[in-house]
């Protein structure tokens, strides 16, 4: 139906005053100095190099709101019960300790450095793996198809009987960091015997993330032995080399997955993630619904050597050393999106939480009368996130691109002037910027330097770099931040499963809000399968969650009652999302 045209009242105006027009001017100027301020940022030196396209244009989407999903349980089914119910038994938790246990027995790391498969014998860690989930969970693996794909990514597909439900598919991966020689001494109990101290198994991978890996299959497990039938097809997807890319588990699962399903032929992805945390005097659960951007940039700076005994005044080093000084003076603005989930987190917050700040919510209620003003003029004006952003680093970095110059090495002798000297700089992109955001900044802000010291500046374009030269470069994982997962419940939504479900069993004191993560994960590749893709570790007991800072760090454990919460939690949502008619099926 058309809208029908509203009268206008049409106003003669008396001619300007002075203070009128003075008003306006200053106005005019005010518009005008945003303009200089989001040109200097955004085109600087390198708009003829990148192009205007690359640049970030202003989002569209319309504020969010923080709904609540009730409860939500699966119809009424006496075996599914009982074997639910199961789940609260010594026998179950007895198992489920062992099998956790023996999983993190099993050495399954991965190096950044792995050679070819079938060539690198390190590789071969995850045959004795695949092994023990087949002794382990023997149903899955005689009822249910299993593929292997690329040698060692594991699918399983549990092909439900209406063809019309879009599959569910969940995540996990096998491998584990590996555990630094030099530290094993400083572990409470070795860092790969499964140790189990009555409340904690102790060791890598416990709860990065066999956990999960192991949890879902206990899950499947259980429901095969309730002789449940799903209606819609279980996937399960679980790569080997996450810890250091995924490019060979979950890159070739995803195009594996994509040429059987299609683009967006997947209703929802469930992968490791966000679980729960504590805000505001109110507790949250927070399913990551987005992920920030990468790219990792090389600085390289030529000079001619020569005897250090006639040293020039200023060497490779010395102005590598003067970037990385400028580059640290420099951070990206604190800037919340309106798509970032972080805005509705806060949200949430303001409206369920009983010690949110009086200042954030007032400015989350004037925050819509910027919305006219552009994207540049926002990033540098943004006093909510500013605001926001005082409560620490890790709040800050929801809404900044962070720098951090993480590598660095030059010259090759005390008595000769080093030649070349390289920082490589990691950058985790905000919402609402892109990979050519932070090439164009870095760009702008070096070329001084370059002019300074008379040095050719080469700012990604590719060219073999001479002397008395800085040249830029961007590794091939740049990666633009992901998707941001639609957080809709005025339909029947996968989020809108996830959170009915997690409220069922943490309770309806438990707030649902979305987050972004800062890192990323196997998720990347999965994208063209769906729009609705979920980082979330369900596992959280309040009074036993110590373990969760030790992921990737000595003395990495987990709590066998947030172990058990796995369970539970994946066995409600499999039903759950069974018995959704999605709006996208």
């Amino acid at each position: 139906m058309e809208k029908s045209s509203l009268p206008i009242a049409v106003e003669q105006r008396a001619p300007a005053s002075a203070g009128t027009r003075q008003r306006a001017l200053r106005a005019i100027l005010v518009s005008l100095t945003i303009s200089i301020v989001c040109l200097n940022w955004l085109y600087g030196p390198l708009t003829s190099i990148l192009g205007r396209d690359h640049l970030d244009h202003d989002e569209q989407s319309s504020g969010p709101s923080c709904g609540q999903v009730p409860a939500l349980w699966p119809p009424s089914n006496d075996k599914l019960q009982d074997a639910y119910d199961f789940l609260f038994t010594d026998q179950f938790e007895n198992a489920s300790i062992a099998r956790l246990s023996g999983a993190v027995q099993i050495k399954t790391e991965s190096f950044d450095d792995l050679g070819e498969i079938g060539e690198d014998k390190r590789w071969d860690v995850f045959v004795p793996f695949h092994e023990y989930l087949a002794a382990t969970f023997p149903r899955i693996h005689s009822e249910l198809k299993v593929e292997k794909v690329n040698t060692h990514g594991l699918l399983y597909t549990w092909q439900g009987s209406d063809a019309d439900k879009k599959p569910i598919v969940l995540m996990a991966h096998q491998d584990v960091v590996p555990v630094d020689g030099d530290t094993v001494d400083s572990w409470t109990h070795p860092p790969f015997s499964g140790h189990y101290d009555g409340q904690l198994i102790w060791g890598r991978g416990s709860s990065d993330c066999k956990n999960q890996l192991i949890g879902i299959l206990e899950t499947l497990e259980y429901l095969l032995q309730a002789e449940y039938q799903p209606k819609r097809t279980i996937v399960l997807s679980f790569g080997f080399d996450e810890e250091c890319s995924g490019h060979q588990g979950a890159g070739h699962l995803a195009s594996f997955l994509l040429e059987r399903y299609g683009k967006d032929g997947v209703a929802a992805i469930v992968d490791e993630g966000m679980g729960y945390q504590e805000a505001f005097g109110t507790g949250f659960a927070v399913p990551g619904v987005a992920e920030k951007g990468y790219t990792d940039v090389d600085i390289a700076v030529r000079t001619p050597g020569g005897h250090s005994s006639v040293p020039k005044d200023h060497t490779s080093i010395g102005i590598l050393s003067e970037i990385i000084t400028i580059i640290e003076s420099q951070q990206y603005p604190t800037y919340l999106a309106d798509k970032n989930p972080y805005l509705e987190f806060l949200q949430c917050g303001a409206e369920y939480a009983p010690d949110f700040p009086k200042k954030l919510k007032k400015l989350l209620k004037s925050r819509s009368a910027s919305s006219d003003l552009p994207t540049c003029a926002k990033k540098h004006h943004d006093q909510l996130a500013i605001e926001a952003a005082k409560a620490g680093a890790s709040t800050k970095y929801l809404m900044q691109t962070s720098q951090a110059v993480d590598l660095i090495h030059g010259g090759t002798k005390t008595n000769a002037m080093p030649e070349t000297a390289v920082a490589t700089v990691n950058h985790r992109i905000n919402i609402g910027d892109e990979p050519e955001t932070v090439w164009a900044h870095l760009a702008h802000i070096l070329k001084p330097v370059a002019e300074k010291y008379n040095l050719t500046l080469h700012a990604f374009d590719g060219e073999d770099a001479a002397y008395n030269s800085i040249s830029l470069s961007s590794k091939k994982t740049s990666l633009k931040t992901a998707p941001v997962t639609p957080t809709s419940i005025d339909v029947v939504s996968p989020y809108a499963v996830i959170s009915g479900t997690i409220r069922a069993l943490y309770g309806e004191d438990t707030m649902v809000a979305p987050a972004l993560m800062t890192g990323n994960t196997d998720t990347r590749y999965y994208w063209d399968l769906t729009k609705h893709i979920f980082r979330f570790g369900p596992g959280y007991v309040k009074e036993e969650d110590s373990s969760l800072g030790k992921i990737h760090t000595v003395d990495e454990s987990v709590a066998v009652s947030n172990h058990f919460k796995v369970v539970r939690w994946f066995t409600l949502f499999l039903r759950n999302i069974d018995e959704a008619q999605l709006a996208e099926d």
